[in-house]
């Protein structure tokens, strides 16, 4: 007689919520939140597959509901960037931001020890695999502008989280 075997994909674990600013879809290794991702255009990278999630994703999931909700402003979901160092240093320092704590392009370039390389930490801003819970929209111009942002609907969901987190901007 044969055996059916129902064969589990390997990770990743996967777990969706919606949330003020749209869905927003979590993404774990089992042991921490490998990705995040805001949708964009009404759409997720993953919209087809069906939730498998775990422990870590819906963790993550339960914090990100309470930073919505205004009674989190911390993040204490294990989290595993994988990046070259300097962009692992970049989002080290944007982790290091805490809730309504802005900053800018050349202070986190001095602060990772590339002072002057204020477009290139503007690149590693716009790679952060973990957007929300590593404050990428924190990070404005010198001058307290939004330049722009790569997750979501882009400008107007950082400038949403910003004023959420009462982070006073300019234009925008």
């Amino acid at each position: 007689m044969d055996t059916l075997i129902q064969l589990r994909a390997a990770a990743p674990f996967l777990q969706r919520c919606t949330t003020p600013i749209g869905r927003v879809e979590v993404v774990s290794d089992g042991e921490a939140v490998t990705r995040v991702a805001l949708e964009a255009a009404g759409a997720l990278p993953h919209d087809g597959l069906v939730f498998d999630s775990d422990t870590v994703a819906d963790e993550a999931i339960a914090q990100l509901l309470d930073y919505f909700e205004g009674s989190r402003q911390r993040f204490t979901v294990p989290l595993a960037h994988r990046g070259t160092p300097f962009q692992v240093a970049v989002w080290q320092e944007l982790a290091a931001l805490g809730w309504g704590e802005p900053t800018d392009y050349g202070a986190i370039a001095r602060a990772v020890g590339k002072a002057g390389a204020g477009r290139a930490v503007g690149g590693a801003v716009a790679l952060n695999p973990t957007p929300l819970l590593v404050g990428c929209h924190r990070v404005l111009s010198v001058a307290g502008r939004i330049t722009g942002w790569s997750h979501g609907e882009g400008v107007p969901t950082k400038a949403w989280l910003l004023s959420h987190e009462s982070i006073a901007f300019a234009g925008g």
